[in-house]
């Protein structure tokens, strides 16, 4: 066993609350009576990884298989990773806080062309070989899952034993039960790969080889020549699971409606690796919400699809929630919506106090344009939505566009800024204010498994349409406008249509460099590890046609078009169902401009997906539209004030002040308790926290204030509110007191602390102390907001001090400082200051705990 020895999340690194494991929602299962033990994870920080929804519910559905269970771990921020290799310490899950080394399977999620850097991070750092060949049958089976896995594996195919293809819900737990029946018959890692193999949607690099014109072929019979893609039912119970103690980047409840999306946009990879399209029951996503949004204690949720709008159930499900939790401050958000399908049932369900964003996508900024992509979007469509928006209150709309689409011209791209003055123009008698825009520009990259596949972009081109929008856009005001690197979209393209010779690229690029891609603050340093991995591999030559422009499909012959599109490709091997040649012919539409139906609504567009292997769109008749209730009116009134003395012990140091507070609103949320709320545009819970305590620091001394719109026995309340908080936040007293009582943070005067403190040299403990005692200053400096230099004698602010006890060169000491709101107090760092003062030695502050708040 290679579990760790020594925890290295402490207080000196960012954020240590992401690490700790053990959330709410998390699973425990014995170690020693599960026969398999997975690992899952979404190769990004905690706050991306630990809120993605098919994570949550993949953690789920394994946890609840009998004798498996899955731990999970996230990629470790640079401090943590610097850290654990200064320690040769190996990469840990949270939960079991064991190596990875321990488990037998190792999963990834793979969403993002250039993640597979952050994956190899993530090996290494565990200290397991980076590809199949390197590793031995004492390593865990690694393997990836996710879109960019299903529509091509190769550029991947050295760092992994399989790849699972499609929708793991069904998929997973067959993986598992091959994988006991393999330890328990005691087969190797080639037999027990070869078993996998026989799994539809298991896809095992190793048992197939790469011809010299890129395609793929099996090097034995016993595995198949086009492995599957898995297709599962959506089952939103599972979509419950994960509290966070940080804010994550999806902070809510997030519940899916509808897998798939039969629209036919020809640029989205998505829509076509995801059909056919199937819609979950309204009874069951209402069930799921209700109870989710109990069991959570979020105030957010959002329903989850390629296409919200689509779900015809949409108004009514969105109602009945909005009515059944109306008196809980509760707020709904939707991705990016159709704006020809938002009308006023929509902004029902979204609106209120609290109004969520707004996202459209129109993708094209002319009708010629949209109809090469399919979008099935008019004119007129885009300008009811916006005016509806409008007309409901919102000031603010984001708006997603493409550049770079197969056929664009300058007329096209400038089309853009037309749209945005004509829906500006056309929606200023609906509103006094201003209609703004927030604008993404993305620069168009080909996907796989789609029909837009064989087209070759230009990022020179990219380039010169970004400069032709700057210039139009200077012009408009209102509008931010924000422009995707095309960096970043060229390297997506090249290793996104690869072939295996990618693998080395890839792998080159992460020794350089190169990991988090698509966060800013590290893209030129991705982006120059990358151009150096690609021409070590000699492939510069490559990615110049990404650079400058390979062909254009509108500006080929049907000869040379003909030729591009029956080459072999190194995704032909992947079965999503989609039929090559539809693929070509639905391009050959796109050059005619001419439009598919969405075959969800409308007939067959013959794609090739539906049939067993597959099934077929499922389509929920939508249910009456509920009666609107109204919005959430926040309920002021105060007729009970408690008082309650807490602890922040153990690992709970490690949560921040921002944290805890998110922490107690869901955890009253949880308790179903009266809680009163604030009024305005934002209200919000009065729950008042004392005093904020630094992160790292213990403490048994805590105050919090809940104001209650109706009298509850503080018993009763206690024992409610216990049951919802950790174990590491222990509830001391609770007190009912007067309403008019001021909030304790308005009381508060003094702080009693215990810290441990180390020094070097040879210590006379007493006699430093006693000099504190007897001094009548110890000056110290700050500087006020203002920048202005402030002299403030410490002595001033201590009102006892005392030597508890003496182990070696340690001792812990006790003293009480002011401690106001106001600024005026005195910290343990204070304290540490004045020691150094008296004793002209530097000293080591080991630990602080603060033993009780004192009110004036």
């Amino acid at each position: 066993m290679t579990s760790i020895a020594n925890n290295p999340i402490d207080s000196t690194i960012a954020k240590p609350a992401r690490y700790l494991g053990n959330e709410l929602g998390a699973v425990h299962k014995p170690w020693t009576s599960a026969e398999v033990r997975w690992v899952l994870t979404y190769p990004e920080v905690y706050e991306v990884g630990a809120s993605n929804l098919g994570h949550i519910i993949l953690y789920n559905i394994i946890n609840a298989q009998p004798q498996q269970l899955c731990d999970r771990t996230y990629l470790p921020a640079p401090d943590l990773s610097a850290k654990l290799r200064a320690t040769n310490t190996p990469l840990f899950a949270l939960e079991s806080k064991r190596s990875l080394q321990d488990f037998d399977i190792l999963g990834f999620s793979l969403s993002y062309e250039l993640g597979a850097t952050n994956i190899l991070e993530m090996l290494d750092l565990a200290q397991i070989p980076l590809t199949w060949q390197e590793r031995d049958a004492g390593d865990p089976l690694i393997f990836a899952g996710g879109q960019t896995a299903t529509s091509n594996p190769e550029p991947y195919a050295d760092f992994f034993d399989f790849i699972a293809l499609g929708d793991g819900e069904e998929l997973l737990p067959e993986i598992g039960l091959v994988i006991k029946e393999g330890k328990a018959a005691g087969l190797s890692k080639q037999e027990l790969l070869l078993d996998l193999a026989q799994v539809p949607g298991v896809y095992v690099p190793r048992f197939y080889e790469m011809a010299e014109d890129g395609s793929v072929h099996r090097i034995t019979p016993e595995v198949p020549k086009r492995v599957l893609r898995r297709v599962a039912t959506p089952i939103p119970a599972y979509s419950i699971g994960l509290v966070p103690y940080v804010e994550t980047v999806h902070d809510r409840l997030t519940v899916e409606i509808r897998r798939g999306c039969t629209r036919g946009c020809r640029f989205c990879q998505p829509g076509m690796l995801t059909r056919p399209a199937t819609d979950v029951e309204p009874e069951k996503v209402v069930d799921a919400i209700e109870k989710g949004m109990r069991a959570t204690g979020y105030n957010e949720f959002s329903l989850l699809s390629l296409s919200c709008s689509d779900y015809l159930a949409l108004p009514a499900v969105g109602m009945e929630i909005k009515n059944r939790l109306q008196e809980e401050n509760i707020s709904l958000s939707l991705p990016s919506q159709r704006v020809d399908r938002f009308d006023d049932n929509i902004a029902d369900i979204i609106g209120g106090l609290r109004k969520s964003g707004l996202t459209f996508a129109p993708e094209a900024g002319t009708q010629r344009m949209r109809d090469v992509v399919n979008k099935g979007l008019t004119n007129e469509e885009l300008l009811r939505g916006i005016q509806t928006a409008v007309a409901r209150g919102w000031s603010k709309v984001k708006l997603y566009f493409m550049i770079g689409l197969p056929g664009e011209t300058d007329v096209d791209v400038i089309g853009i800024v037309d749209t945005v003055r004509w829906l500006r123009r056309e929606c200023s008698q609906l509103s006094k204010k201003r209609l703004n825009f927030n604008i993404t520009i993305s620069n168009f990259t080909p996907k796989p498994h789609t029909p837009f596949q064989w087209h070759s972009v230009s990022t020179s081109e990219f380039l010169r349409k970004q400069e032709l929008l700057k210039e139009e856009f200077r012009r408009v005001r209102g509008v931010k406008v924000n422009y995707t690197d095309v960096r970043i979209s060229a390297m997506e393209d090249f290793v996104g249509r690869g072939d295996r010779r990618l693998s080395a690229v890839v792998k080159r690029a992460w020794e350089l460099g190169a990991g988090m891609d698509s966060w800013w603050e590290n893209l030129d340093k991705a982006y120059s590890a990358w151009e150096r991995a690609i021409a070590e591999a000699d492939l510069t030559w490559k990615y110049r046609q990404v650079e400058n422009g390979e062909w254009n499909i509108f500006q080929s012959d049907n000869t040379a078009m003909e030729d591009a599109t029956d080459a072999p490709l190194p995704w032909d091997h992947i079965n999503t169902g989609i039929d090559k040649q539809w693929l070509k012919e639905d391009l050959q539409r796109a050059l005619d401009a001419a439009t598919v139906p969405d075959c969800a609504f409308e007939g067959c567009s013959h794609c090739g997906v539906c049939g067993t292997d597959f099934g077929h769109n499922i389509v929920v008749k939508p249910p009456e539209i509920p009666k609107f209730e109204g919005h959430f009116k926040p309920n002021q009134n105060k007729e009970q004030k408690i008082r309650m003395w807490f602890g922040k012990v153990g690992e709970m140091s490690l949560i921040s002040h921002l944290d805890l507070v998110r922490l107690f609103d869901r955890a009253i949320r949880r308790a179903a308790l009266p809680i009163s709320f604030t009024g305005g545009y934002h209200p919000g819970p009065k729950i008042a926290i004392a005093n904020a305590l630094s992160l790292g620091i213990t403490s048994n001394g805590e105050i919090v204030d809940f104001e209650l719109t109706e009298e509850i026995d503080v018993e009763e309340f206690r024992t409610r509110l216990a049951a919802q908080l950790p174990e590491n936040i222990p509830i001391y007293q609770v007190e009912d007191i007067d309403l008019k009582s001021l909030n304790a943070s308005r009381l508060m005067d003094k702080a009693e602390y215990l810290i441990t403190v180390q020094v070097d040299n040879n210590p006379t403990w007493q006699q430093w102390i006693d000099e504190i005692n007897h001094s009548q200053e110890i000056l110290w400096e700050k500087f006020t907001k203002s920048g202005k230099k402030q002299e403030i004698n410490l002595c001033d602010r201590l009102f006892a001090l005392s030597l508890e006890s003496i182990e070696g060169n340690k001792a812990v000491i006790r003293f009480t400082g002011s401690c106001r709101n106001d600024g005026t107090n005195l910290s343990p760092d204070n304290l540490i200051y004045m020691l150094e003062k008296v004793a002209n030695t530097e000293f080591q502050l080991l630990q602080v705990h603060r033993q009780q708040l004192i009110l004036n």
